[in-house]
């Protein structure tokens, strides 16, 4: 697919702008009367060295904790596994970090230490699938300490814009 400079520019403006490969391709269709593939839109745009721009994500408005948590009722928090309720005061003590280099294969991950002091990494693969894989052979967090991780786990992820 050959363009003139002028052509290229448009280009260049249109994925300034914020358009996607999609509309690209739609454009030079009806703009310039060709039809090229997908792939030869993304040849182009890597031949222009312009980095197509992300769409701006609504930012979440996430508010402070109160003084004292411990006087709001229990409510589930959205988004937390069903049947799962707050934790116990007797298991406080897990603690979850994320990794600042995520792992290969993954899209986030970290390590967790439980209240019983054992620790374990954990991870949400590139299928959005969980994983626990604890430093100790056959060690299994107790039931609390597991709901109080996916609580903390779902705090972070939510700072991280998951």
């Amino acid at each position: 697919m050959t363009l003139t400079d002028s052509q290229k520019d448009q280009v260049r403006q249109w994925l300034l702008q914020g358009s996607k490969l999609s509309e690209v391709q739609k454009r030079l269709e009806s703009d310039f009367g060709l039809r090229p593939t997908y792939m030869e839109v993304r040849f182009l745009v890597d031949d222009l060295k312009v980095i197509p721009k992300d769409p701006e994500l609504p930012k979440k408005v996430v508010p402070p904790p109160g003084p004292s948590s411990e006087a709001k009722s229990v409510e589930q928090p959205q988004g937390l596994m069903p049947g799962l309720a707050e934790p116990s005061p007797a298991s406080a003590g897990v603690k979850v970090m994320v990794d600042a280099v995520t792992r290969p294969g993954t899209m986030v991950s970290g390590r967790a230490t439980f209240s019983d002091g054992e620790s374990a990494t954990w991870y949400i693969d590139q299928m959005g699938r969980p994983g626990l894989s604890p430093e100790t052979k056959g060690y299994r967090p107790s039931k609390a300490d597991m709901q109080e991780f996916q609580l903390a786990l779902e705090q972070e992820l939510v700072k991280l814009g998951f």
